[in-house]
């Protein structure tokens, strides 16, 4: 119990820390002002002053924030013209607001770096882990802990190498080599072309002979210094993620299945439970998630205020205030809105 408290702690401090840390480096870096550099909201717990910025840690942990000088257009005692956000131009800060998402991503880019050099390449096994009753693969004989090696010849080495094997086939009958307790035994089987709905709740035909993955991997050495393998998982995740939202925007996923903050900890803490790797690669999942949350065009969130910064570019003068004022209430509720479908999600998945 200890242990999931410190990984919720840790993991949610860091993606917060991180996402945070975008948004002031960038604003430094321009010259801008910043007054504070927060954890959580509410009541200062502990901290300290350094320039002009006060770094602190607050009482609730549900979130983070960089105060910047000037960013309401308010006037600044204490910085210069020079220093304040609202002086800049539109592409500075839309930089500003857009190194939040992007330093999730990175975050995320180098966790998978990590785990790519410590681990290496997870390969899932082409090991049953059930074979669904009066399917091709039970009438061929296929039995659970059954590791393919082979197919018309051809050495299987991974799970999706397989599949990839079996769908190229096109239904056409395969000699399948398998590995049962050391002794290796050839099968036969005629895959069926069959409709199921995939992750994202479309309804994909495809041919089928009836198998479950067990989940088992092995770790394959990556070649190089592993950047591309660690970019090209961070961008394969990032396109599961965008995929997964617009399927609950089109009602694939149904909404239902939405978590809130509580199956957000659940999750953490069961990969907690699971080691150090894996939870670094939840870590990792979550800091993606919540990149693509944040540009997402709603206004109150980075993406929103990175559509009206670009709009400010396109138009070539700010945007009015009275509309802006209105679409930041609009966007406030929407959140509010979501946030509570979440929460309400979470509770009553606890209550059944």
């Amino acid at each position: 119990m200890i242990t999931s408290v410190i990984a919720i702690v840790l993991v949610l401090g860091g993606l917060i820390f991180f996402h945070e840390l975008g948004h002031f480096a960038v604003a430094r870096m321009f010259g801008m002002g910043v007054k504070a550099f927060s954890l959580g909201f509410g009541p200062k717990l502990a901290g300290f002053t350094s320039g002009k910025t006060d770094y602190k840690l607050a009482a609730i942990p549900l979130g983070g924030y960089v105060a910047l000088a000037g960013e309401q257009g308010e006037e600044e005692t204490e910085f210069t013209d020079e220093e304040l956000f609202s002086k800049r131009p539109a592409w500075q800060r839309l930089c500003v607001v857009a190194a939040g998402p992007f330093f999730n991503f990175l975050l995320a880019f180098i966790i998978y770096w990590f785990l790519a050099m410590a681990q290496g390449q997870a390969v899932i096994l082409p090991l049953v882990g059930g074979v669904l009753p009066d399917s091709p693969a039970a009438m061929a004989g296929f039995q659970t802990d059954d590791l393919v090696t082979s197919i018309d010849a051809e050495s299987i080495q991974s799970w999706s190498q397989m599949v990839d094997a079996i769908r190229a086939a096109e239904g056409k009958s395969l000699s399948v080599g398998v590995d049962r307790n050391g002794e290796h035994l050839t099968l036969h089987v005629t895959p069926t072309i069959q409709t199921h709905k995939n992750l994202f709740g479309e309804s994909v035909t495809v041919p089928m002979v009836g198998i479950n993955q067990s989940g088992q991997v092995r770790f394959e050495p990556v070649e190089g210094l592993g950047l591309q393998t660690a970019l090209v998982h961070t961008w394969t995740m990032s396109q599961v993620v965008v995929k997964g939202f617009v399927s609950i925007i089109e009602r694939l996923i149904p909404v239902e299945m939405v978590g809130g903050p509580i199956m957000l900890a659940q999750m953490v803490s069961q990969s907690a439970q699971s080691g150090v790797y894996d939870l670094l690669g939840m870590m990792a999942v979550i800091s993606i998630n919540l990149a693509i949350i944040n540009l997402l065009p709603i206004p109150v969130l980075d993406g929103g205020h990175i559509l009206f910064f670009s709009l400010e570019m396109v138009f070539r003068r700010p945007l009015n205030e009275k509309w802006k004022a209105m679409s930041m209430r609009l966007g406030l509720l929407v959140l509010l809105l979501l946030m509570s479908m979440a929460i309400f999600n979470d509770v009553r998945r606890l209550l059944s």
